[in-house]
C-alpha cells in the first residue's frame, strides 16, 4: 500500500515535523518501507506504479496522517466502569468498586463483551498499541487477547498477581503465593501459544498489581519468572501518598527500591504514575532503563501530586502516556495529552521551575515515549518502523490558519474518535468511518 498526503510526526521531544506531499509506501509485512518527498526523482513514478496496481490511498485535503498511538495503561476490567465514583480515595475505590467488578470477570460471556467495546473504542480513539492490566482470571485474559488478535490491535497483557491477604479481598485474590506464580506462568505459555497461532502480536507481561497486594514470595517470584521468559514487567510505582508510605512501612523502602530488590525493575519494565517519586527513584528509574507511564487524568484523582515528567526527561528516564482506564475516565491518547500539558502548568505555577510541556513533548509521549517504553520499533512514520498510522481530520482546516504548527496544535487539542477516519495497525486496516 501507498498513502499519499501530508504528515506529522514526532522528531525529538521537543519538536514534531510536519512534512507535506510525501507517498509511505508499506510493504507486505506491514512497515514502512519508504518514506518518499514530491521533490524526490521518482516520486510521480512510484505514485504511477501505486495508481496502476490500485494500492494508492490518497489523504485528502484537511486531513493528516499520524503515527499510532501507545497506551501504557490500561485496566482493562475496569472499562464499565471509567468515570465512575471519581471522588473517592483510592482505597475505597478500589474495595467498594474496583475489585467486585473485576471479580466478575470470572463470567466469560461478560468479558468477551466488555473487551470486544474497549478495543474497539480504543482502536477508534488512535491507540495502535496498548499495555494491559488484565484481572486474576487467567481464561478472562486470554479473552482479551483473542480479541486484540481478532480486531487486530499490538497488544501486551499481564495476568494480575495479587495474594497479599492483608491488602486484597478474600472473593478477589490469587489463593496462595504458589498459584499466583502458577498461573501466571500457565498465562505466559497460553499467550505465546495464541500468538503463533494467530500471528498476532501478543506479548505476555508479568503483571504483580503493586507492592501492597503481593506478599514477599510472590514478588520475588515473578521477578524470576521475568528472567526465565525474558518477559515485560508492569506495575504501579508510588502512584499516591497511601502507597508511598505503605512501602516505607512494611519494608523501610521507597516503592521503587522494593521492586528493584525483586529484580521488577528492568530495561523492559512500564511502571505506572510515579507523582510520589524523588530524584534518586528517577535515578534509579534510569540506571535500570525502566519506563515511566504518565496517566495524567486519572493522577488528578488518585496521584496527590503532579509527575515530575520534565525532571524525568532530563535524568534520561524512558516516558511514555496511559490512559489508566478506569482512574482515567478517558480512552482517549489526545484527551490525556491535554491534561499532560495543563496540569504541567498547574505543576509550574505551584513553584516548581521549568515544569511546563508543549504540545510537542505530549505528542512525542504518545508515540516515540510509548513505543520506546516498550521496545518496540513504532511511533515514526519513517522507514523501517511499523505502519501504525491514523488519519486524522482537522475539523477547523476551513476556517482556521493551515500553519503547520497552527495545525498541529489543534490536532493535539480538539481531535476526538470523530476526527479520526481511519486507524493502520502493522499496515492492516483495523477502525475504519471514511473520510468526509
Amino acid at each position: 500500500m501507498v498513502f499519499e498526503g501530508s504528515t506529522i510526526s514526532s522528531a525529538t521531544f521537543d519538536k514534531a515535523d510536519f512534512t507535506p506531499d510525501v507517498l509511505i509506501c508499506v510493504d507486505q509485512s506491514g512497515t514502512i518501507d519508504r518514506v518518499i518527498s514530491a521533490t524526490d526523482i521518482d516520486y510521480q513514478s512510484v505514485k504511477q506504479a501505486a495508481l496502476d496496481t490500485d494500492r494508492l490511498l490518497k489523504i485528502q485535503d484537511g486531513s493528516y496522517l499520524l503515527p499510532g498511538f501507545t497506551d501504557l495503561h490500561i485496566h482493562a476490567p475496569q472499562w464499565p466502569q471509567a468515570g465512575l465514583a471519581l471522588d473517592e480515595p483510592l482505597e475505597k475505590w478500589l474495595n467498594k468498586y474496583t475489585f467486585p467488578l473485576e471479580a466478575k470477570f470470572s463470567d466469560l460471556d461478560f468479558a468477551q463483551k466488555v473487551y470486544q467495546s474497549l478495543v474497539q473504542e480504543l482502536l477508534a480513539n488512535g491507540t495502535t498499541t496498548g499495555l494491559y492490566f488484565g484481572s486474576v482470571q487467567t481464561k478472562a485474559n486470554l479473552v482479551l487477547a483473542k480479541i486484540c488478535a481478532q480486531l487486530g490491535q499490538r497488544t501486551f497483557i499481564g495476568k494480575v498477581a495479587m495474594d497479599n491477604p492483608k491488602e486484597t479481598p478474600e472473593y478477589y485474590r490469587d489463593s496462595s503465593s504458589k498459584v499466583a506464580l502458577t498461573e501466571t506462568e500457565h498465562f505466559i505459555t497460553e499467550m505465546q501459544k495464541l500468538s503463533q497461532q494467530t500471528g498476532a502480536e501478543l506479548t505476555p507481561v508479568i503483571t504483580p498489581r503493586f507492592v501492597p497486594s503481593c506478599t514477599d514470595e510472590t514478588l520475588q517470584g515473578l521477578g524470576d519468572l521475568a528472567i526465565k521468559y525474558d518477559l515485560p514487567i508492569q506495575s504501579h510505582c508510588s502512584e499516591s501518598i497511601w502507597e508511598d508510605h505503605y512501602a516505607l512501612q512494611r519494608f523501610q523502602k521507597r516503592d521503587a527500591e522494593v521492586l528493584d530488590q525483586f529484580g521488577l525493575l528492568t530495561d523492559k519494565s512500564v511502571m505506572a504514575h510515579g507523582t510520589q517519586l524523588n530524584d534518586s527513584d528517577l535515578d534509579l528509574f534510569a540506571k535500570r532503563q525502566t519506563a515511566l507511564a504518565h496517566c495524567p487524568i486519572s493522577n488528578v484523582y488518585f496521584g496527590n501530586s503532579v509527575t515530575r515528567i520534565n525532571d524525568a526527561h532530563r535524568k534520561n528516564v524512558k516516558l511514555g502516556l496511559g490512559t489508566d482506564i478506569s482512574g482515567g475516565f478517558s480512552p482517549s491518547i489526545y484527551r490525556n495529552m491535554q491534561q499532560t500539558i495543563m496540569s504541567s502548568q498547574m505543576l509550574q505555577d505551584s513553584g516548581k521551575e521549568s515544569a511546563r510541556i508543549t504540545a510537542a513533548n505530549a505528542f512525542y509521549l504518545a508515540t516515540i515515549g510509548g513505543a520506546s517504553a516498550l521496545n518496540i520499533k513504532t511511533g515514526q512514520i519513517k522507514a523501517g518502523f511499523k505502519a501504525d498510522l491514523q488519519i486524522v481530520q482537522d475539523q477547523y482546516f476551513d476556517i482556521a490558519s493551515n500553519d503547520p504548527q497552527d495545525v498541529f496544535e489543534r490536532l493535539v487539542y480538539h481531535t476526538t474518535k470523530e476526527n479520526i477516519k481511519q486507524v493502520y495497525v502493522s499496515g492492516k486496516l483495523v477502525h475504519n468511518q471514511g473520510e468526509k
